[in-house]
C-alpha cells in the first residue's frame, strides 16, 4: 500500500511561489531581450552599456543564464511543491555569485560610470530575494511541504 500525503497546499506556497515567479520573470525578460538582441529592448541603455553586454564573455553568459533560469525553474517548483526548488535555487545562486563577481571585480568595467548605482542597488536586492528564497525553499522542504 502506497502512503500519499494529501495535505493542502499551505497558502504562503501559493503567494511565494506566484510572487517569486512574477519577480523572476522581469530577469528572465531582461536575459531573453538581451541576448537576442531586441533593438526596442536595448534602446533604453546607452551605446557604452550596450557595448558592456555585447562583450559578455562565455563565464558571463553561462552564469547570468543559471542564475536567471534556476531562479525562474525554482519558482515554478515551488507551485508544483517540488522539494527540487531547493535544487534550483542554490543553481541560482550559483550562477548569481559568478556573475556578481565578474561584474563588479573581474570586467574591468567602471560599474558606476557606466550605469551609475543601479547595478549595485539592484543587485543587493537581488541577492537578498535569492538568499530568502532558497530558505523559504529548505524550511518548507524540512517541514514536508515540498515533497
Amino acid at each position: 500500500m502506497t502512503n500519499i500525503s494529501t495535505t493542502a497546499t499551505p497558502k504562503h506556497i501559493w503567494i511565494v511561489g506566484a510572487v517569486s515567479a512574477l519577480w523572476n520573470s522581469f530577469g528572465a525578460l531582461d536575459y531573453v531581450m538581451t541576448q537576442t538582441k531586441n533593438a526596442a529592448y536595448l534602446a533604453q541603455f546607452t551605446p557604452e552599456q550596450r557595448d558592456y553586454f555585447a562583450n559578455f564573455p562565455f563565464v558571463m553568459e553561462a552564469s547570468w543564464a543559471f542564475g536567471v533560469w534556476g531562479a525562474f525553474l525554482g519558482s515554478i517548483l515551488l507551485l508544483f511543491r517540488s522539494k527540487h526548488a531547493v535544487t534550483a535555487f542554490i543553481v541560482s545562486l550559483a550562477g548569481l555569485a559568478v556573475s556578481t563577481i565578474w561584474q563588479f571585480g573581474l570586467s574591468g568595467t567602471d560599474m558606476m560610470k557606466v550605469f551609475g548605482t543601479g547595478p549595485m542597488i539592484m543587485t543587493a536586492l537581488i541577492w537578498v530575494i535569492a538568499i530568502a528564497l532558497l530558505l523559504y525553499a529548505r524550511k518548507q522542504r524540512a517541514a514536508g511541504v515540498l515533497r
